[in-house]
This record gives structure tokens, sequence and C-alpha cells, in this order.
């Protein structure tokens, strides 16, 4: 599967031009089109630069572009927050991290894992680079089964696209799909050249034609918080927002915390949940 820098930096650019009607940007959308969407031409027209250098930066031909150039192909694209930082950090090869072609394994600092410990109400895990899960607490590993899980396969993209039982795990599986892409396209837009994250892509999508799919619409997205439906072998279906926090001096992983609501059914089903999990085998 290709993630290189400069196949990425057009095929973005594309996918978003051709979710943007003329008429919503004062053009005609009236005659014949050969492409949805606005044709290249236009967005130069409407960001105020030569078509030639905007066929240029779609090509990915080593342009040196400035904020003001980006800023103002971003607003003609109607970008969000998150790409328009995304197309920053494609625009511009020199500028990103080299990050190794092949990883050393992350590691979780003994201070993270004790602090995971301590967490002892609430799920809690640690994602790395790819959305690896590199750590959890108890309630944790009881809710989502990390222990269970081979070590290779302790990632959440894996899971959610290759985990026969991922449908039934998440009634609102389409959502928590396109989240899960958008989340590993921009990691990958920040390392483009890590070989484990081809193989990765490449391995889910000869698995998954719906993550062929997502991945084909160039979304992005930051994981911040939100609420994710579970449903439990155990004790159900569980609601749970959740809030993820960036770790201090490891840019590269993320602690997620479920937060279910006080009082609610989630929060008694987990207590039950921790109940059961620390209740020994006879």
């Amino acid at each position: 599967m290709d993630i290189s820098p400069d196949r990425e930096l057009g095929d973005f650019l594309r996918s978003r031009r051709a979710r943007i009607q003329p008429e919503e940007v004062g053009l005609p959308g009236h005659g014949r089109r050969r492409v949805p969407g606005l044709r290249r031409e236009e967005v130069a027209q409407l960001a105020g630069v030569s078509v030639d250098y905007y066929i240029r930066l779609e090509q990915g031909r080593g342009l040196s572009v400035s904020d003001a150039v980006l800023d103002a192909i971003g607003r003609v694209l109607r970008l969000d927050d998150t790409e328009q930082e995304y197309l920053r950090t494609v625009a511009r090869p020199a500028a990103r991290r080299k990050a190794a072609a092949v990883s050393a394994p992350q590691k979780v600092r003994p201070g993270l894992r004790l602090l995971l410990d301590s967490i002892d109400k609430v799920p809690a895990f640690i994602l790395g680079r790819r959305m690896d899960v590199l750590a959890w607490n108890a309630l944790g590993d009881a809710v989502v089964g990390f222990s269970q899980m081979p070590p290779g396969e302790r990632n959440m993209p894996r899971q959610v696209f290759l985990n026969p039982q991922a449908r039934e795990v998440y009634p609102d599986w389409p959502a928590v799909a396109a989240e899960t892409v958008a989340y590993l396209r921009l990691d990958a837009g920040s390392h483009p050249h890590d070989r484990q994250l081809a193989t990765l892509v490449g391995e889910l999508s000869l698995g998954s034609e719906d993550f062929r799919r997502l991945w084909a619409d160039h979304l992005v997205k930051e994981k911040t918080a939100g609420a994710k439906r579970m449903r439990h072998p155990v004790v159900g279906e569980l609601t749970m927002p959740y809030e993820t926090l960036t770790v201090s001096g490891e840019p590269d992983q993320m602690l997620v915390v479920y937060t279910p609501e006080p009082g609610s059914q989630t929060e008694e089903r987990l207590r039950l949940l921790a109940s059961w999990a620390a209740t020994p085998a006879v």
C-alpha cells in the first residue's frame, strides 16, 4: 500500500476538492465536468495562485510552499483545523520527522504503568504509534481483553477491521471504523517513512474492503474525546465517553481513559465487571 509523501499530498488535495461543489464557492455549476467537485484551475483561481503552481503542488513536485498559500488553499477546500495541520505536514517533506524505516518497539515508562495501575475505577490504556496498545489497567483489560490477544494483534485498527467479532462488539461499528481510519491516516502523514505502518495498511487493505474504502476517503481526525458503545459478553452493553491525553515527553503515546457518567447503568456494570475480573477462578 503506497503511503509515500508525494502521493499522499496529491490524493488528499484531490479528495478534498472533489467534495466542494462549484455553486458552494460562487462558481457556475452547469456544463459538462469530467471530475467531481472543483477543477484544479478553479482551486488555483480561488486561492490566488497560478494554475501551474497548484498543479505542481498537487503533484508533489518539491515546492517550498508558504503558510499563506496553504491557508488560502485550506479556505477554498473548507478544511477544518486538523485537516489544515495535516496539509502543512504532508506538503513539507523536509520539515517532517525522518522516522527510521523500522522503528524500535515503543516502551512505556515505569511511572506511567504505576499511574495506569492507580486508575482502578475506570478502564484506561496507552496507545502508541499505529494505534498499538502498549499498556492497560485491570479494568481496561476486563473490558477489551488486551491480555487475551496475541502481542502482534494488540492494535486497534486490526481489532476493528480484522476481528470477526468487531461488529458485534461495537454496535456503532461504522462510526468506530471511520474514526479509527481517520486517526491512522493522521499518523501516516506524520510518519511517512514507517515501513511497519505501510505493512499494517497493506494488511488491513487486503483483509477488509471497508478499510480500503475508508482509507481512500483521506479523512483525518485527532483522537481527543468522544463516546463509544461496546457489548461485553459478561455485563452487556456499555456506553462510555472517553478522554485522550498526550503523554508528556512521549508525543507518540496517548493515555485513553473511559469516563462513564456517574450513577449511570454503565458505571454500575463496570463495578460488576471489576468484581467479576477480581474473583479468582475456581
